[in-house]
């Protein structure tokens, strides 16, 4: 990454960030205050919890909770010195409820169905089980982006017996999570519902079963085997999971969870889960409800659905960072993640990394980018914008790396070389995010006779100008242009010279685009334009 900007805040300072991982830290201030106060802290580090799912492949929701939850993480940190943990949890005991789209071998996984996901075979093939392959998956992951976790297994959790005290007194309390769970479920379900799920000792699936007999001293159940057979089994040592919310609860009072926060979706099972854990003597952790993306048609974003935006597909075309900067902005406001909202997160990152320059105190933790790289934001930002070069790639018909860099050099003469570095990482993007999604949706129209004696004022008036002068003497002949033809709106006018002349109803700040690019060929430009048919 280059050099970085360190610098060091004040305990006054910290105290008055107002940015929301400064105001969820303080939440868990509160809520360690209270347990050290009741004397039900267990000690060791502040825990911090996100979940997996491994019946797929880390995505993007992975990414954004994982993310947010170590920006609160770092302010907390800052706010009290203590030491903090992270847990990446993956439910890997769970069954195989269906087969997903994206993997191979659907056949062999569909004999499996039931089958908890460390016990499925891996249809990739290079791994003991599916759940091992995208555990395996999720820690790559997880590490590409630098978090710093501890992965945790629920099969070795529950097979190791670390669970074993957590599950004796979920059935010491069966009655009291049954009357928590069953007001919130169907008629049909409640019928067989137990927190309690066995697996089979015939075909090892997870049943949902209900529980015949309890025997909360022995720590024993009994219930029905897919063969007719009553079994009679220990809640311990792997021989049972739990149920979804009651697992969640029972996570989260085995391990001491502090802080976990979760999709507007599970708002109701936090709920649920929190009030299971009060039953089983355990406080709950603090967090929030964030809202889901969006696709492009303002639809919630599906897995199975595909629609909206990977993280694959978002570094494709822009930084881990940018995508870090997305994740951090209002997150409990449910937002757009498509393709059209990349180039303005890069700006934006790129802008609040200038800022942070100048900034001290509050107003530096405040800042997106101190979040998004826990405390070292880089110290050089690139000469241009993602915007701008993605017009110039536009304008010069060409994606070739050294052509634009040459351009960014004569604009920018004097700029360091971490900052040409900088905007070196952009240039492939740039080509790409071009080529994709801007060149195929081109529509160049004739100008009418306003915008043509608007656009021939203005090419005359860059010629006559030159090269060399600065961004504002190039922006005022653009104004002076449009002016010129009485235009009420100004804005009309930028509009028909991008419509006109880059084939889209927006573009570039005319004054440093033309300053980049050059008079004269900014001039060509329009005058091509003027001669198209």
């Amino acid at each position: 990454m280059g050099d970085v900007q360190l610098k060091t805040f004040s305990p006054e300072a910290a105290d008055n960030a107002k940015s929301w991982p400064f105001q969820e830290a303080r939440r868990l201030i509160k809520r360690m205050e209270r347990l050290r106060k009741a004397g039900k802290d267990g000690g060791g580090p502040v825990l911090f919890e996100t979940g997996y799912g491994p019946s797929g492949l880390p995505h993007i929701g992975t990414f954004q909770e994982v993310a947010r939850t170590t920006m609160v993480r770092r302010a907390y940190e800052l706010l009290t010195g203590e030491e903090t943990k992270l847990i990446s949890f993956s439910d890997d005991m769970d069954g195989l409820r269906k087969v997903p789209d994206n993997v191979p071998n659907k056949d062999l996984l569909e004999r499996h169905l039931q089958m908890p996901l460390t016990k499925v075979p891996d249809p990739f093939g290079d791994h003991e089980s599916f759940a091992h392959h995208n555990n395996a998956r999720l820690r790559a992951f997880l590490d590409q982006f630098g978090f710093d976790y501890e992965f945790r297994s629920s099969t070795e959790e529950y097979a190791s017996g670390k669970f074993d005290a957590m599950l004796v007194r979920m059935l010491e309390k069966y009655d009291d999570v049954m009357d928590i769970i069953l007001p919130t479920i169907g008629d049909e379900r409640k019928a067989t519902y137990s927190p309690f799920l066995p697996i089979s000792p015939t075909t090892g699936r997870v049943l949902y079963v209900p529980m015949l007999e309890r025997d909360a001293k022995a720590g024993t159940v009994v219930y029905e085997d897919e063969n007719g057979d009553k079994v009679k089994t220990s809640v311990t040592g792997g021989a049972v999971k739990l149920q979804w919310k009651a697992d969640w609860a029972g996570r989260w009072f085995a391990l001491g969870v502090d802080y976990e926060m979760a999709g507007e979706d599970l708002t109701e099972s936090t709920k649920l889960s929190s009030r299971i854990v009060r039953a089983l003597g355990g406080e709950p952790p603090e967090g929030f409800n964030y809202q889901l993306f969006l696709d492009e048609h303002g639809k919630k974003i599906s897995k199975s659905k595909g629609n909206g935006i990977s993280i694959e597909e978002w570094l494709t075309y822009a930084s881990p960072e940018s995508l870090a900067l997305y994740v951090f902005q209002a997150p409990k406001k449910a937002k757009k993640l498509y393709f059209d909202v990349i180039p303005k997160a890069v700006d934006e990152y790129w802008t609040f990394v200038e800022k942070y320059r100048d900034q001290e105190g509050e107003k530096a933790l405040d800042n997106p980018v101190w979040h998004v790289h826990e405390g070292k934001p880089p110290a050089d930002a690139p000469p241009v914008s993602f915007a701008l070069l993605l017009n110039l790639v536009n304008a010069s018909g060409a994606a070739d790396p050294d052509v634009l860099r040459g351009f960014i050099k004569a604009y920018r003469p004097d700029a360091s070389d971490a900052s040409l570095a900088a905007a070196d990482a952009m240039l492939a993007y740039a080509g790409r995010y071009f080529d994709d999604f801007i060149k195929p949706k081109k529509q160049y129209r004739a100008p009418d006779a306003r915008e043509r004696n608007a656009l021939e004022t203005l090419s005359a008036r860059l010629k006559e100008l030159g090269e060399g002068k600065s961004e504002d003497d190039y922006q005022t002949a653009v104004f002076d242009a449009g002016k010129a033809q009485d235009y009420e709106n100004i804005r009309d006018w930028f509009k028909g010279l991008y419509e006109v002349v880059f084939g889209q109803s927006e573009g570039p700040r005319m004054g440093a685009f033309t300053r980049i690019f050059g008079a004269r060929q900014t001039a060509k430009l329009i005058d091509d334009a003027l001669a198209r048919t």
